[in-house]
């Protein structure tokens, strides 16, 4: 578990991206993308919450479903998630607030600024904003009519093959795991990975090799 609220909120804030993602992947299928991302953010706070980095999970692998999970509540629930009179006040001093920190710095505060002058947490800071703020597209036109069509890269494409390598390699038993981590994240030459395994560096040239063809027929198939 994350004992240290500003690792929570690091966590929370580093990984917002996950919840973009999450929330394109249901564009167009009735419900309002501000709605999707609110939804998001509340699945990206229990991750953040609950995650035990101890059992050997990345974050991601383990926060993904229950944001995509909050996410698809809202479709179950058939409407938009509900914001409470007492979030919309703090909403709005959450805002006010924001707005006056621009001006005393010239420029928009921080997620963490924002929420040490109102001394709540970041994670809460950023669920007000979002509760009040309506979403802006990015491929909205000046005038605010109408959308631009923008070719972009998948943002959730790239986490699900991310997601699927991860899941892949902890399939793996501990050597073999550890034979890739140090060679492929670690960046060691076979040289250097065999002395840390205590093999040789042709054992860990075939080692390798059969391994990767294992990943590349779990990720085809």
């Amino acid at each position: 578990m994350i004992e240290s609220k500003v690792e929570r909120n690091k966590l929370v804030e580093d990984n917002l991206g996950l919840v973009y993602a999450c929330a394109n992947r249901f564009k167009g299928r009735g419900a309002e993308y501000d709605d999707m991302f609110q939804a998001g953010c509340v699945g990206l706070i229990k991750a953040a919450d609950n995650f035990d980095a101890s059992r050997g999970f990345s974050f991601s692998t383990y926060a993904v479903p229950v944001i995509l999970g909050e996410i698809k509540r809202i479709f179950r629930d058939g409407g938009t998630v509900k914001v409470g009179r007492a979030v919309k006040e703090k909403s709005r001093v959450a805002v006010k607030r924001k707005e006056e920190i621009a001006v005393e710095l010239g420029r928009e505060p921080t997620i963490s600024e924002l929420a040490e002058s109102l001394g709540i947490e970041a994670a809460e800071a950023a669920m007000l904003l979002n509760a009040s703020m309506p979403a802006v597209s990015l491929t909205a036109s000046e005038d605010g009519e109408g959308q631009l069509d923008i070719p972009v890269n998948s943002p959730e494409d790239e986490i699900s093959d991310f997601l699927a390598l991860r899941q892949v390699l902890e399939s793996l038993d501990g050597r073999d795991r550890e034979m890739i981590e140090l060679r492929y994240y670690g960046g060691l030459t076979q040289s250097k990975t065999a002395v840390r395994l205590g093999m040789t560096q042709v054992q860990v040239s075939r080692r390798e090799k059969v391994i990767l063809e294992q990943i590349r027929k779990k990720l085809t198939t």
